[in-house]
């Protein structure tokens, strides 16, 4: 069933300006059974209660200002789930001990380190720095000890046993979005994005529109300096852009400089016609407060929307706005799918709950009820879910990332 309602799709659809009808909606691909249906057929399923399980949460208290309202918002989504279930993982009280992630791949592996050898925790939950993902790869896969990574999911993680992600790969938003753009952008596109060691994730883009026969405007893509400080300035290459012929704007940026981006995009004054693109975290979470009418009409691809249409997203986004006054990020409900797959994972432990137990009772998980709409692990231990088109528009008195149409299924 499609996650728009009726509203929704004629205002939404008329905004993107697709000729004609929309798009098909995709379901999202699933196999195998759901959790409930698992758990019923699996036999000496581990009753309801036990000790208390330990629990290792890691994310940045310190650091930049981003990887920390990153971090605010994921650990504020796994403690709302665990509030709505009594604080307790299948009846089993939950000690949740915060590792400090810092601002280095060395600090957070560090952190790691001791919430695994000194604290012995049964499972490790989120990490927001791609880098810090890469850097304890092998202490976790060594200790045999599961981490449900809630946010950093590099495309270079591969191989691995005992790390799981309820995010998405960061190949994934442009991959995603790259099709729609070249069928819904009139003309050629400037892409702009910063210097980054590694450009996968960009090149994603890229790749997904020229395939699908998008025209990129001559010159493009144009790289704004990284290192050693990453640039805000975005006057001179703004105005190259308007010189370009371009008719709309692909921007790859996040945190800060996803801010000053689209301010300075606003001060450029384009024009009503002009359209501007990007991945999901370019207007997500708390950038898209501070970025404010700046975003305005931006649209972007990600793996939620606080308006998705389902029971599970309705209670999540209500219990979430009563506790922290705030609209739920996808960072948050990745957070929050991290704390349900625990729980459900706990129930399917036959025998003693270890760590290399819960891992394989994790595995045989099937299709999870989530605020972003059902979906289930792939065999790289990623979500294989539903990719959403968004546009920032007023929702109530706030802008917000309003869903648009369903874009693909991925994972």
């Amino acid at each position: 069933m499609s996650q728009l309602n009726r509203r929704q799709a004629l205002r939404l659809f008329g905004a993107v300006g697709v000729a004609g009808a929309a798009a098909p909606l995709l379901s999202a691909c699933t196999t195998g059974n759901s959790i409930a249906d698992s758990q019923q057929a699996a036999e000496n399923i581990a009753p309801v209660g036990g000790p208390p399980v330990k629990i290792g949460f890691i994310y940045p208290k310190t650091g930049s200002n981003a990887d920390n309202l990153v971090g605010v918002d994921m650990i504020n989504g796994f403690t709302l789930y665990l509030r709505q279930v009594g604080n307790k993982l299948n009846g089993r009280d939950v000690n949740l001990v915060i590792g400090e992630e810092g601002a280095t791949a060395d600090a957070g592996r560090a952190a790691v380190e001791k919430l695994i050898k000194q604290e012995k925790v049964a499972a490790l939950v989120g990490v927001v720095r791609d880098d810090t993902m890469l850097a304890v790869k092998d202490l976790v896969e060594t200790s045999q000890v599961p981490l449900i990574g809630s946010n950093a999911s590099p495309s270079a993680l591969q191989g691995v046993k005992y790390i799981w992600r309820t995010s998405f790969v960061d190949t994934e938003p442009g991959a995603a979005l790259g099709p729609w753009v070249a069928k819904n952008n009139s003309g050629p596109l400037a892409i702009l994005a910063p210097d980054l060691p590694d450009k996968t994730a960009i090149k994603s883009f890229t790749d997904a529109f020229s395939t699908a026969h998008g025209s990129i405007a001559s010159g493009y893509p144009k790289y704004t300096t990284f290192t050693p400080t990453p640039s805000t300035d975005f006057g001179n290459i703004l105005a190259g852009v308007k010189s370009s012929g371009a008719t709309g704007l692909f921007g790859y940026y996040t945190g800060d400089m996803a801010i000053a981006f689209l301010k300075a995009v606003k001060a450029a004054n384009f024009g009503s016609n002009f359209r501007v693109w990007g991945p999901g975290m370019l207007t997500e979470g708390y950038v898209l407060k501070l970025e404010s009418d700046a975003a305005r009409g931006v649209y972007t691809a990600m793996n939620y929307s606080p308006d998705i249409d389902n029971t599970t997203n309705r209670r999540f986004v209500t219990d979430y706005q009563k506790a922290y006054t705030l609209i739920p990020s996808a960072y948050a409900m990745a957070s929050y799918d991290a704390a349900a797959i625990l729980d459900k994972a706990i129930s399917g432990v036959s025998g003693d709950l270890t760590a290399v137990s819960l891992n394989q009772a994790i595995g045989r998980l099937g299709q999870v009820e989530s605020p972003r709409g059902a979906w289930q692990f792939s065999q790289n231990r990623t979500p294989q879910q539903t990719w959403y088109l968004r546009r920032v528009s007023p929702d109530g008195n706030v802008l917000s990332n309003v869903l648009a149409a369903e874009l693909t299924t991925m994972g």
